[in-house]
C-alpha cells in the first residue's frame, strides 16, 4: 500500500518548512528511517525521513517548496503501484504545489550550501542540467549558460559557476542583448543591468518568518520596561587569567563568567526565572539558560539546561558547541525550546548599550554590551577599570522595578566577586 510523504512537524514550533534537497530520487529504493530529503524549519535544516519500506515512485514537490505540515511532497509505493488516485486528491485538494515536470525534476541531491529560487514554469530542455536558482542568476546577468561548465553533480551548473562566470566576463545570451540606443544604466562589464529599480526582493527563510512573527508577539503586547547597570570587570580580568594558568582546558571568556554568573543569580531570584501564561505566572526552580546566536539566517537560541548545576568551564565548553551547530543549522528541537531566561551579547561587535526583545513566555532577557576602559574613583584614587555596562528588558505584567534591580544586584556580586562562582 503506497504511503504518503508529508511535510512534517519537525520542530514544536513548526508550522510550514521548505524544501532544501531530495536526498532519494524517483526509483530509489528506501527503507523505513532512511533520509529522503532535508527541510528548513522556522529553526534549523532538519533531516526527513521515510515512513514505509518500498519505492520513491513520485516527487510532488520540487526543490525550494515552501509548504504548510501535511502538505503531499512525494509518495512510496511499490514497483507498478497505481497512485494516480494520491497524486490526483491532493493536487485537487490546493494544498499540494504541481507536480514536478521531466525538465525540472530534481535528480536526486541538490548542490551543497546552494539555494535555489521558486519555481514557477517549466525550463526548457536544453536548461533542465541547471539549478533554478542558477537558470535566474543567469537570466538576471544576460548571461548564456551554453557559455557555462557546470561543476555541480553530473556537470549541472550551480550558482558558483555562474558567479564565476560573471566574475570572468561570460558571454551574453544574444537574445537578451539591449538594442542599439537602449539605455541601461550604470556600466555593467559588459553584461545586461540586473532587471529592476536598483532593488532586491529576498524570500523570507523559515527562520526569518518565526523571527518577524515572535517579535510581533513580544514587542507589542508585553510591558517592557528597561533597567541598566555597569559593572566592573577588574576581578573577572583576573580570574580569567588564573585559569589559563592551569591549561587550556580552563580557559574562559568573558561571557562565559556573565552566563555562569546569570544562572546563579537566577537562582537565586525565581521570580525572575519565570514565564507568562496569561492566566498564571510559572516559576521555576531550575534555570534553563538561553543564549542568542547570530546566524546568516537569523537570531536562534540555543538553551544550556540547568545551568546553575553546572561549572563555568562546562558552560563554557557547552555554549561554544552550542553556538557552532547554530550557525551550520544542525540544532535539533530539544536543544532551543524550553528556556527559562536569556541573554544576548553583542559586544564583540563593540556595542556599548543596547535593549533586547523579550523571548516570550519568558519575562526577561539580559543585552550585554562590550567592556571598556573607564577612568573611575576608586578608593578616593582615579583609576582606569574595564566596565561592563548591560541591560536587562523585564515583562512588567511579573517582573516589577525592585524585583528587576535586586536581581541585578545579586548579578553584581556575582561579577564583581568571581570567585564566588566557582565554589
Amino acid at each position: 500500500m503506497a504511503t504518503k510523504v508529508t511535510m512534517e512537524a519537525l520542530s514544536p514550533t513548526m508550522e510550514e518548512g521548505r524544501l532544501v534537497k531530495w536526498t532519494k530520487a524517483e526509483g530509489d529504493t528506501v527503507k523505513t528511517g532512511d533520509v529522503l530529503a532535508e527541510v528548513e524549519t522556522d529553526k534549523a535544516v532538519m533531516e526527513l525521513v521515510a515512513r514505509a519500506d518500498g519505492v520513491l515512485r513520485k516527487i510532488v514537490a520540487p526543490v525550494d517548496t515552501s509548504a504548510p505540515v501535511g502538505t503531499l511532497l512525494g509518495v512510496i509505493g511499490a514497483v507498478g503501484e497505481d497512485i494516480s488516485a494520491i497524486v490526483t486528491s491532493a493536487g485537487s485538494a490546493g494544498s499540494a504545489p504541481a507536480p514536478v515536470t521531466p525538465s525540472s525534476r530534481p535528480s536526486g541531491a541538490a548542490a551543497s550550501g546552494e539555494t535555489s529560487g521558486a519555481q514557477t514554469h517549466s525550463a526548457p530542455e536544453s536548461a533542465s542540467r541547471s539549478s533554478p536558482l542558477a537558470r535566474r542568476l543567469a537570466a538576471d546577468r544576460g548571461l548564456s549558460l551554453g557559455a557555462v561548465a557546470g561543476s555541480g553533480p553530473g556537470g549541472r551548473i550551480i550558482k558558483r559557476d555562474i558567479e564565476a562566470a560573471l566574475a570572468g566576463g561570460g558571454a551574453r545570451s544574444p537574445d537578451t542583448a539591449p538594442a542599439a540606443g537602449a539605455h541601461t544604466g550604470a556600466p555593467t562589464l559588459g553584461l545586461l543591468a540586473p532587471a529592476g529599480d536598483g532593488f532586491r526582493d529576498i524570500p523570507l527563510t523559515q527562520i526569518r518568518k518565526t523571527i518577524a512573527r515572535r517579535l510581533a508577539e513580544s514587542i507589542g503586547p508585553i510591558p517592557t520596561f528597561y533597567l541598566t547597570a555597569e559593572y566592573d570587570l577588574s576581578k573577572v580580568t583576573e580570574l580569567r587569567a588564573a585559569m589559563a594558568e592551569l591549561g587550556d582546558e580552563f580557559k574562559v571568556s568573558v561571557n562565559d563568567v556573565i552566563l555562569k554568573a546569570v544562572a546563579t543569580a537566577l537562582s537565586q531570584h525565581v521570580e525572575v526565572n519565570a514565564h507568562w501564561l496569561g492566566d498564571k505566572i510559572r516559576l521555576h526552580d531550575r534555570v534553563h539558560l538561553g543564549m542568542a546566536v547570530a546566524t546568516d539566517d537569523g537570531l536562534i537560541v540555543p538553551v544550556i539546561f540547568d545551568a546553575h548545576l553546572k561549572r563555568m568551564r562546562d558552560i563554557s565548553r557547552e555554549a561554544k558547541e552550542l553556538a557552532k551547530r547554530a550557525r551550520e543549522r544542525k540544532l535539533m528541537p530539544e536543544q532551543y525550546t524550553g528556556s527559562t531566561f536569556s541573554v544576548s551579547n553583542l559586544g564583540m561587535f563593540g556595542i556599548d548599550q543596547f535593549t533586547a526583545i523579550i523571548n516570550p513566555p519568558e519575562c526577561g532577557i539580559l543585552a550585554i554590551g562590550t567592556a571598556s576602559d573607564q577612568v573611575v574613583l576608586h578608593d578616593g584614587r582615579v583609576a582606569t577599570r574595564k566596565v561592563l555596562r548591560v541591560t536587562m528588558s523585564c515583562d512588567h505584567r511579573a517582573v516589577n522595578g525592585a524585583v528587576g534591580a535586586k536581581f541585578l544586584q545579586t548579578l553584581r556580586r556575582m561579577i564583581e566577586n568571581p570567585l564566588m562562582l566557582v565554589f
